[in-house]
Order: C-alpha cells, then sequence, then structure tokens
C-alpha cells in the first residue's frame, strides 16, 4: 500500500529533515544540492522538530536552519507557493544567519559562509528550464567571488526529468526531487529499492512512522488540510485578478484575500484601485511577509 505521505507538507518535511535523529536525511540533502569539495558529515539542527509548534492552527513551517561541522550556517525550506519578495527574503534570511553570528565587537573574520535554501514546488523562473540556481557574492568583471560570505539556492524540483524507471542512475539532487514529489505514491520498500542508503532509509522510516502512528497521521493530515486551503486561497486570489483584467486588479484581489486570512477587514476595491501599481507590490509583499511570520 503506498505510503500516503507527502514529504513536501510542512509536518512531515520538519519530521524528517528537522529532527537531530534524522540529521542522516539533512545531511544527505544538503550535500546533493551544496556539492561541496569536500562534503558535510555533521550538523546541528537549530531550530529542531517538535510537536508543539504545529499544535495550533498555523499556516506553513517549512524551514530547517542547521549549522555544519565547518561552521557555515544553513537554512533549507520547502516552498509551496511562489509570491513576490521571496528571492528578496531568502536574500534577508542569508543575511540575518551571517550577521547573527557575531556579537557586538567580535572579529569580522571568524564570520562563517551563510546559506539560504529554497525547495519549491512551483516554477519560480518560467524563462528556463534551469532548475538548480546558486547565487553568490562575485565580481562580474573578473569573476572574482567572496566564498566565505552569503549564498542562496533555488531548486525547483519540478523542473527535472524524473521517472521511477531511470531514477536509480540519476543524480542525488534528482533522487531528493523524486522522494519529495512523488513518495506519496509508492510504498516503503519500493522506495527503499529506488533509493539505497542511509540518508534516504532515514526518510523513508520517518514516513512509515507518520503514516503509522495515530497522533503523528492526525496532526499530518490537518496540515495537508492547511496547506491544500492556503493554496486553493492563494489561487482564488489570482483568478479574481485576472477576472479585473488589469494588473491593479490582481494585486487588489490578492491583498483583499491576503487581509482576510491575516483577520483583518479587506480594503475597498475603491480604495486599492486608486492606488498606485508600486505601492500596491509593496503592499502584497509585506501581507505575504506577515503570514509567513505568524507560524514562525
Amino acid at each position: 500500500m503506498p505510503l500516503g505521505i507527502r514529504p513536501t507538507v510542512d509536518f512531515a518535511f520538519k519530521k524528517i529533515f528537522g529532527s537531530p535523529q534524522n540529521s542522516a536525511s539533512l545531511i544527505g540533502l544538503l550535500n546533493a544540492i551544496l556539492d561541496f569539495e569536500h562534503p558535510i558529515v555533521a550538523v546541528e539542527i537549530l531550530n529542531p522538530f517538535s510537536y508543539q509548534e504545529f499544535s495550533e492552527s498555523k499556516l506553513i513551517v517549512l524551514d530547517v536552519r542547521c549549522r555544519d561541522a565547518c561552521g557555515r550556517w544553513l537554512n533549507v525550506e520547502m516552498q509551496v507557493s511562489v509570491y513576490a519578495g521571496l528571492i528578496e527574503r531568502l536574500v534577508y534570511y542569508a543575511c540575518s544567519m551571517y550577521v547573527d553570528q557575531l556579537s557586538p565587537g567580535s572579529n569580522y573574520a571568524l564570520a562563517a559562509p551563510s546559506i539560504s535554501i529554497c525547495l519549491l514546488n512551483r516554477i519560480l523562473f518560467a524563462e528556463t528550464a534551469q532548475a538548480h540556481h546558486r547565487f553568490q557574492m562575485l565580481d562580474r568583471e573578473s569573476g572574482r567571488e567572496i566564498s566565505n560570505a552569503i549564498e542562496v539556492h533555488t531548486v525547483e524540483l519540478t523542473k527535472y526529468e524524473l521517472d521511477a524507471q531511470t531514477i536509480a542512475q540519476a543524480s542525488k539532487l534528482q533522487q531528493w526531487a523524486f522522494l519529495l514529489l512523488f513518495a506519496q505514491d509508492y510504498d516503503a520498500e519500493t522506495l527503499r529499492k529506488l533509493f539505497p542508503g542511509i540518508e534516504f532509509e532515514t526518510a523513508i522510516s520517518t514516513m512509515e512512522i507518520i503514516s503509522a502512528k495515530t497522533e503523528d497521521k492526525q496532526m499530518y493530515d490537518q496540515r495537508e488540510k492547511a496547506q491544500r486551503d492556503y493554496e486553493w486561497a492563494i489561487s482564488g486570489a489570482r483568478e479574481e485578478g485576472r477576472e479585473e483584467g488589469r494588473e491593479e486588479g490582481k494585486l487588489a484581489g490578492q491583498i483583499q484575500l491576503l487581509q482576510q486570512l491575516l483577520g483583518e477587514p479587506p480594503a475597498s476595491d475603491t480604495e486599492l484601485l486608486r492606488t498606485d501599481i508600486g505601492a500596491l507590490t509593496t503592499q502584497l509583499a509585506n501581507l505575504q511577509q506577515r503570514l509567513r511570520d505568524r507560524d514562525v
């Protein structure tokens, strides 16, 4: 019987990659994305999985912050929607981790690299087939890089060509993409045959526990429904904007729906449509950030 557990649901993602006893899975995922010359061998999870963070009906809790054995600070998250300001938020998180390492008066030379990673099951850069983008600080003319600073990675999972018949020969990153997108459609033994290795075994075993343990399954079902409702609401806002036939109408519809999700009275059509596009875009980004911050 298929596991029926989607690793992209926040409860499952955080339990798989954010539990200290499952560090093999997190290390395997990080190494597949970052492809360092010297792979990560150990991590300290700074915001470990706990049932408490899922005890209320919050929206999305999908980030795992950790520090590796070389001192690098990393944040990895699963993003189920693409919204205005996403890249800027990833940069902000990476910069925040970089700054937070040092106390006042510390030696700047002691700062370790800070890396922000975003996995997406939506398309972010529609103009290219490239699935994995790595943004770094470098000089455009010489190509000289500041390597011990800020890095941002985006991985658009759905851009990979994934097939169960050939996935065993694919790259580790493609294998993780397959597991994250399709694990729910397979039973545990089939997944183990497709993905040998302790990093995958740990992830598969965790999904088995979620599917079999009553408390976990109930919380997983609750979180899956909340995520589905959230995606439906965002999709509805986009459709409402399209029906308006103007960019202002699209932004206004999204703003009004997000205000309702935040428990605020929505602004009137007249008020919003009198506002210029730049201000509407900023207001939308702020509302989206508040929705996410509410769940941290």
